[in-house]
């Protein structure tokens, strides 16, 4: 069901309440960015759409190639077309599968603007991400998955207050002794390892001391998304092996 429409007995009026950005970059290579956006309204029998498809351009950064052929377009101007086709109808839930994968900051920010005044004007966002800061930012409520199971769902403020540990984060050159290593996030220098209690620090700083590394930095930090996400993979796997995993978010109002 959306909004009431069921997928199959009614597919008509439920696509017409979903908006789709893909992951792959999908386009008409025939089509200026205008004629893309007029020819999706048709789909939905729209016409006359054009102050709303001008608002689009406009919002998305893309005024000045309306008129320019989808193929001369880079990857990020694609991929903000995409986002003004999923709007054309004005769909009250949007669906965004990675739309910020591999683009740079400028678009992300434009795209997270206009996304988020949608938003605010009652339209639900579906957003499916691998950026967690993105996720913690952006969305009011969480749903972890593995291998197609939900692990985790819950309001983005329950979730980030349900886990008890704190981080000890530091940067080092040297090697760190296996037993912190087993449950550190090693980012190049940068070392972050869960810590629940006093004790569990000042263990850590002896152990590493006792191995002859050398520290610098040391922060202790409440723990993020990030965090939890690794916490709640863990508890959720037989073993230690790395497997993939999405982290799907939505807004909701």
């Amino acid at each position: 069901m959306v909004l009431g429409s069921d997928v199959q007995q009614d597919f008509v009026a439920a696509r017409r309440k979903i908006g789709v950005v893909p992951q792959e970059l999908v386009f008409d290579p025939f089509f200026t960015v205008r004629e893309a956006l007029v020819f999706q309204s048709g789909y939905f029998g729209l016409a006359h759409n054009d102050a709303w498809i001008d608002e689009l351009l406009d919002g998305l950064g893309l005024a000045d190639k309306a008129n320019t052929n989808m193929r001369q377009l880079s990857g990020g101007m694609k991929r903000r077309a995409l986002v003004a086709q999923a709007l054309v109808h004005k769909p009250p839930v949007i669906v965004l599968d990675e739309p910020t994968a591999g683009v740079d900051v400028e678009l992300r920010q434009t795209l997270w603007r206009f996304v988020s005044g949608l938003n605010k004007a009652g339209h639900t966002v579906i957003l499916t991400t691998h950026y967690l800061e993105e996720a913690e930012a952006l969305c009011t409520r969480l749903a972890m998955l593995k291998n197609g199971r939900v692990v985790a769902m819950e309001q983005t403020s329950d979730l980030l207050k349900s886990s008890t540990s704190n981080v000890l984060h530091f940067k080092t050159n040297s090697e760190i002794p296996p037993s912190l290593r087993e449950r550190a996030r090693v980012t190049g220098r940068m070392v972050q390892l869960p810590v629940l209690r006093t004790q569990d620090i000042e263990d850590a700083l002896a152990a590493l001391r006792a191995h002859g590394a050398v520290v610098e930095d040391i922060e202790i930090r409440k723990a993020d998304l990030e965090d939890i996400f690794l916490e709640i993979m863990h508890k959720n796997s037989p073993t230690n092996a790395n497997s993939f995993c999405t982290t799907s978010a939505n807004w909701l109002r």
